[in-house]
C-alpha cells in the first residue's frame, strides 16, 4: 500500500480548537519506533510541545496474525483499548502521559486520534546504556509502578474493554490459550524455516511438556504485554512513564515477567519483582521465544522501514527455541 503520513496543514483546527484560535503549529515530528499508529510530535509556538497518537490503516504496519480467538495479547491496538489503559493505570497510580483529548468521531482526521503531554524523547532503554547510575532511581520507581499494577487483580482475564463489557471469553485457562498460541506460532514459522521445519515436532513436544508442569490458577492482575524499557520514557525530573499501553489486559504476571526479564537483562532485580510461579514462568519464556520469530518474519515481508533489524531478531530467537530442545 501507499503510506501517506499526517502534514501540518491538516492540524489546524486542532490547535485552534485544543490551545486558542491565535495558537498556531510550527513543528511536526513523526517519531520513529511505532509500527501500529502514527506517533507525531508537535510544536506550538508558544515554545511547547505535545504528542498525537493517530490510529489509521496508514499508520499500521502489521498484516493479519493467526490467532486464538480468547487471546488478549492479539490485535492489541486502537483508541478504545487505549482508553480504557490509560484510565486502568491512573487509577492504579501508575505514571502515563496526560491525556488531553480523545477523539473517536473524526471531528479532526479521518482516523482516531488522542493528544498528549509530551513527557520528553528520553527512553529508559538509552539512558541504561549511556548512564546506568542515573537509571537506578527510574528503575526502582518503576517496579514500585509494576508492583501496583501486578498487585490489582480483576475476577476475569482479556484485554480491559473486553472484561469491563463482559466480553472476554473465560472458557479455558490461561495456560491453554498460551499453550495454542505457541503453536501456531510453531506452524507459521516452520512453514518458513527449514530448521524449524526439522524441529517442529520435537519444539511442539518441548511446548506441551512445559505445559503439563503448570498448576491450574485463576488470579489475574494489570499486565502491560509487552513492557520493555523502550516502553518507558524518563521525564526532565526522573519520572519514569510508561507508554504503548494499548495491550493492557488482566492476565498472569508471568507472561509480563518473562517479559520483563528477556529486556531489562542484568537490570531486572532491581524491578523488585513480585512471587512468580516457575513452571508457569518458563511455559510463559518459550512462548515468547516462538512469537518473537513469528511476528518479526511476519512485518519483515511488509514495507517497515527496519526489515533488517526484524529479521535479525527472529534470527536470535530461533537459536533460543532450538538450544531449548
Amino acid at each position: 500500500m501507499t503510506r501517506t503520513f499526517l502534514q501540518s496543514d491538516e492540524l489546524h483546527d486542532l490547535v485552534a480548537e485544543q490551545f486558542g484560535p491565535k495558537s498556531r503549529l510550527t513543528g511536526l515530528e513523526r517519531l520513529t519506533g511505532g509500527s501500529k499508529k502514527g506517533v507525531y510530535r508537535l510544536g506550538l509556538d508558544d515554545q511547547t510541545t505535545v504528542i498525537l497518537y493517530v490510529w489509521a490503516a496508514g499508520e499500521n504496519y502489521w498484516p493479519p496474525s493467526p490467532t486464538v480467538p480468547d487471546d488478549p495479547f492479539t490485535d492489541a491496538s486502537g483508541a478504545e483499548l487505549f482508553a480504557a489503559s490509560h484510565a486502568a493505570l491512573a487509577a492504579a497510580g501508575v505514571r502515563v502521559p496526560r491525556l488531553i483529548m480523545l477523539d473517536r468521531d473524526g471531528r479532526h482526521l479521518d482516523a482516531d486520534i488522542a493528544l498528549l503531554e509530551d513527557a520528553g524523547a528520553l527512553r529508559l532503554e538509552t539512558l541504561m546504556e549511556r548512564d546506568p547510575a542515573a537509571a537506578a532511581a527510574p528503575l526502582s520507581m518503576l517496579g514500585e509502578a509494576l508492583r501496583q499494577m501486578h498487585t490489582t487483580f480483576g475476577p476475569r482475564y482479556g484485554k480491559l474493554a473486553a472484561t469491563a463489557q463482559g466480553e472476554s471469553s473465560q472458557t479455558r485457562r490461561t495456560e491453554d490459550i498460551i499453550l495454542d498460541r505457541a503453536l501456531g506460532h510453531l506452524d507459521a514459522t516452520a512453514a518458513r524455516d527449514p530448521r524449524l521445519t526439522d524441529a517442529q515436532h520435537r519444539i511442539a513436544a518441548h511446548l506441551h511438556l512445559l505445559h503439563g508442569r503448570v498448576t491450574p490458577r485463576q488470579e489475574y492482575a494489570l499486565v502491560h504485554g509487552e513492557l520493555g524499557p523502550d516502553h518507558v520514557l524518563v521525564t526532565p525530573t526522573g519520572e519514569p512513564v510508561v507508554i504503548d499501553i494499548e495491550g493492557l489486559s488482566y492476565f498472569d504476571v508471568e507472561w509480563e515477567h518473562a517479559w520483563l526479564q528477556m529486556r531489562f537483562g542484568e537490570a531486572y532485580p532491581a524491578l523488585r519483582p513480585v512471587d512468580l510461579d516457575p513452571d508457569r514462568l518458563e511455559l510463559y519464556r518459550y512462548a515468547q521465544v516462538l512469537s518473537l520469530i513469528e511476528g518479526p518474519l511476519r512485518i519483515a515481508d511488509t514495507d517497515f522501514p527496519d526489515r533488517r533489524w526484524m529479521r535479525d531478531l527472529a534470527e536470535w530467537n530461533i537459536t533460543k527455541a532450538l538450544a531449548a530442545i
